[in-house]
């Protein structure tokens, strides 16, 4: 027996036809009211998923682009450091070369050829 057939009038119940009728169309809608909850419940579920979804989609479009803004300014320091770099060897090889023709020069004006007698 159903929520429905329970207001059923049988001899000796009390509840008219009408009556019965009315208190099976209550439950009737309470069962749709609540059904209708869930569902409305479940599509604002699935409207916060869309709109996290976009949001997060949203938020790694902005990480990637970033990311590549990353990347380019890093080569850019990249190739600023190895022409410091490049610079700074060149001057100390200058400066190598500079000491060693110094030395050289000195060495030749003092007669000294290098070898121990």
């Amino acid at each position: 027996m159903t929520d429905l057939d329970a207001g059923v009038d049988a001899p000796g119940e009390t509840e008219t036809g009408l009556a019965a009728a009315a208190r099976r169309l209550d439950l009737a809608l309470n069962r749709l009211e609540t059904k209708l909850a869930e569902r409305v419940a479940r599509a604002a579920d699935t409207d916060a998923f869309a709109a996290d979804r976009a949001r997060l989609a949203a938020d790694l479009d902005a990480a990637r682009a970033r990311e590549k803004q990353l990347e380019q300014v890093a080569a850019e320091a990249s190739a600023a450091l190895g022409r410091a770099a490049a610079e700074v060897r060149a001057a100390l090889a200058a400066e190598l070369a500079g000491e060693l023709a110094d030395h050289i020069e000195s060495g030749a004006a003092s007669g000294d050829n290098g070898m121990e007698d």
